[in-house]
């Protein structure tokens, strides 16, 4: 055993030893070309299975609607990004409160998060952080128990393959990456479903047009 572990570490130790990583393969792999409308409504109907909140509206309607979300779960602190347009929470009947590096305590007691997104997937319902911009840091958007994020239009792609495509740059930048399939959520052996074990308890998902 101590013979094939020894082997083992040595092969570890010779493969970060190589200079210069493989060129990776190139695997074109062509745009969607199915309808937008049909992309934006599969998005609506897959998030809503996940048993998030999701509303579409237009950019002039996006303040109010993000302080109806909020009030309608009696969120009065609201934690947001350092960079998120602060036409976005204007009319939000709270207290706002910047991440400028709060404690985890801070961000406990903090009752909803409003960020926005990087991606969304139609096929899967599926929205991904980059942690950019009005994203925030991944705390942020994990520990309060109400997430609020706002989609654009644009933002929502058909596939997987579309997605991972447009988050390319994120890699190469290495930024962490946070998929959301709904509320956090998990299940016992007896399939008893619990939610917000792992990151917020509440998902309401507003798509902008």
């Amino acid at each position: 055993m101590s013979d094939a572990r020894t082997e083992i570490l040595q092969r570890i130790r010779t493969a970060h030893n190589v200079s210069g990583a493989p060129t990776p393969i190139e695997r074109p792999v062509p745009e969607s070309d199915r309808d937008r409308a049909e992309v934006l409504d599969t998005f609506v109907r897959m998030t809503e299975d996940y048993r998030a909140v999701v509303e579409r509206c237009a950019a002039d309607e996006l303040t109010d609607r993000i302080a109806r979300a909020l009030a309608e779960v009696g969120s009065r602190r609201i934690g947001i990004p350092p960079e998120l347009d602060d036409s976005w929470v204007a009319s939000v009947d709270g207290t706002v409160v910047p991440d400028d590096g709060l404690t985890t305590a801070d961000l406990d007691g903090v009752d909803a998060v409003v960020t926005g997104a990087a991606v969304a997937i139609a096929d899967t319902g599926t929205i991904v952080l980059d942690h950019s911009g009005n994203q925030g840091r991944r705390a942020l958007s994990l520990v309060p128990d109400v997430h609020v994020c706002v989609v654009l239009e644009s933002q929502v792609v058909a596939d997987v393959p579309t997605a991972v495509r447009r988050l390319r740059p994120s890699v190469d930048a290495h930024r962490a990456l946070t998929w959301i399939s709904g509320p956090s959520a998990t299940s016992d052996i007896e399939l008893s479903r619990v939610e917000g074990v792992h990151g917020p308890r509440t998902l309401h998902v507003i798509v902008v047009g």
